[in-house]
């Protein structure tokens, strides 16, 4: 999975912040979720507009950004 095709970071939504493409869902919010202890499944039951794809695209580009700040 290429991350890219689901996260953007656009400086006029949500100030920045790496969002799912067509959301205003930040992946800091995807990650609260699942530390809270939601599941996938109930992510999206109460986010209808999210696939399984870009909820797995988020923990994608936080391993990448883990890995690029290890290599700094």
């Amino acid at each position: 999975m290429q991350y890219r095709e689901y996260i953007s970071i656009n400086p006029q939504i949500r100030f920045g912040k790496p969002c799912i493409k067509g959301t205003r869902i930040t992946v800091y919010d995807v990650l609260s979720w699942l530390a809270d202890d939601m599941s996938i499944e109930e992510i999206l039951h109460d986010f209808p507009q999210l696939k399984k794809e870009q909820i797995l695209a988020c923990l994608e580009y936080v391993a990448h950004k883990e890995k690029q700040l290890q290599h700094a």
